[in-house]
């Protein structure tokens, strides 16, 4: 194995798999340092794919059991195999690591096994031996931030890592968190016969996705069997035999109260993980979030080392670390690598999902941008009809002078394909009417999207 690269990326989630491979491709030699036994750091391993697996599986059961008979299939005799569904999720993971053992070895690109350490500007420690490189990538992702006062055991009081993995269906899940990682785990749990109660600190769910979306997605969840505390804060964990006994109180101040949970999943953001990496030894300055800061090149201000992805300021997602790994990589190969930050989608895989692209219309009140609103409900779109998915409706921003679009928002079926429509319109700078120009195949939910963009200047067809 050699002992000097071009290259040494820190981390092999989606922004370091990704980062190493594209600089692979522009004649790097690359080193990927990974300590877990697979590639593909939280997201494949334990994020993800995983969640995404047991979403599918959870919806399916949920399919058979309450929507088939409406198509006029009947099932009898439904028996849920969690422990086959478990195993199908470990499949799925496990094809998904290989996968990207395969690239590195496709692209030439190094594992090296261990936690990685940085002594010395272009120089890293793993497993005992120190490499020495041109240039660092930190794509060390990040890890889910605890509660005071709870504990977790990952067994009754769970992070999204242990939600993954329970063996048997809760009676009572409580999620602390309204955000994306608590709602998606909750829906698979409550699908599969769990009561569901979601404690979420602020008045709403999905803070910083378009409120009118929050507020119809919370409706939809509560229809289906979500209970919310919502403007509440959980104080305290106490076991007991038949579980756990949080303290919840109101956000503002007030009388506590109990709730009695079997299983608790604590579900309030993530933070950037930087613990061992030497950071501070070497002189790599942090926010005041502990994220390590960079300028608008990734550069951090040690030269040679660079961060990308959830340990950097932004969005927490898995292809903004990915966009960001390949732009690193073509910046140090000389290129112009870029990330449009105003074109990164976000999507909520429940059922129906909401997708979110751009500015939503709270930002664009609090900016003073005049704008139109374009919006059309699934309940006109014969293609949703056919399906059975009535819920939610497109949203779509545009200037109110130019037209261009601003943002796109979906609460649907199938709203996280859908987004990849408006990202790309917000990416070329589209106007809503470029949009509604555009021939739709017939029947497709996709009509619902240019029926919004034509809503934007008061001219949909079927409504």
């Amino acid at each position: 194995m050699p002992d000097s690269f071009d290259l040494i990326v820190i981390g092999s989630g989606p922004g370091g798999y990704v980062c190493a491979i594209r600089a692979a491709q522009l004649g790097m030699k690359v080193a990927c340092v990974e300590k877990r036994e697979t590639l593909g750091g939280t997201c494949l391993n334990i994020g993800c794919i995983p969640s995404k697996a047991l979403l599918q599986s959870s919806e399916n059961f949920e399919e058979i059991a309450h929507k088939f008979a409406d198509h006029g299939i009947t099932v009898e005799g439904i028996k849920l195999d969690l422990a086959r569904m478990q195993a199908r999720k470990g499949e799925v993971v496990s094809a998904n690591t290989k996968g990207v053992e395969f690239l590195f070895r496709k692209n030439k690109v190094t594992w090296l096994k261990g936690a990685g350490k940085i002594t010395a500007p272009g120089k890293v420690e793993v497993a005992g031996t120190t490499y020495e490189t041109k240039n660092i990538v930190i794509a060390t992702g990040s890890d889910s931030i605890p509660l005071r006062g709870v504990e977790i055991d990952e067994k009754t009081v769970v992070t999204s890592t242990g939600a993954l993995e329970l063996e048997s269906v809760p009676k009572h899940l409580v999620v602390i968190g309204g955000g994306v990682i608590g709602l998606e785990l909750g829906s698979v749990w409550r699908r599969l016969g769990a009561e569901v109660t979601v404690i979420e600190f602020l008045d709403r769910i999905l803070p910083g996705m378009d409120t009118e979306i929050a507020k119809n997605f919370e409706r939809v969840l509560t229809k289906q069997g979500f209970k919310f505390k919502l403007g509440h804060k959980v104080t305290g964990a106490t076991r007991t035999e038949a579980g756990i006994s949080l303290s919840v109180e109101p956000a503002k101040g007030g009388e506590a109260q109990t709730v009695e949970a079997d299983v608790v999943l604590v579900a309030i953001g993530r933070r950037p993980y930087v613990e061992g990496l030497g950071l501070e030894a070497v002189g790599v300055a942090l926010d005041e979030r502990g994220r390590v800061r960079t300028d608008e090149h990734f550069a951090t201000n040690v030269p040679g080392i660079y961060a990308i992805g959830d340990v950097i300021a932004g969005a927490m997602l898995a292809h903004k670390a990915e966009d960001e790994g390949v732009a690193v990589a073509e910046i140090l190969a000389g290129q112009h690598g870029h990330v449009n930050y105003g074109a990164i989608p976000g999507i909520v895989y429940t059922w129906p999902e909401v997708a979110a692209v751009g500015a939503t219309e709270d930002e664009l009140k609090a900016a003073g941008t005049a704008y139109k609103v374009g919006k059309f409900p699934f309940t006109a779109n014969g293609r949703a009809r056919a399906m059975g998915d009535l819920d939610g409706f497109v949203k779509i921003l545009a200037d109110k002078t130019t037209d261009r679009v601003l943002g796109a928002h979906i609460l649907g079926p199938d709203a996280g394909h859908l987004i990849a429509e408006m990202v790309t319109a917000i990416e070329f700078g589209a106007s809503a009417e470029d949009v509604a120009r555009i021939c739709h195949a017939h029947p497709t939910l996709s009509e619902s999207v240019k029926e919004a963009a034509l809503a934007v200047d008061g001219r949909p067809i079927h409504i």
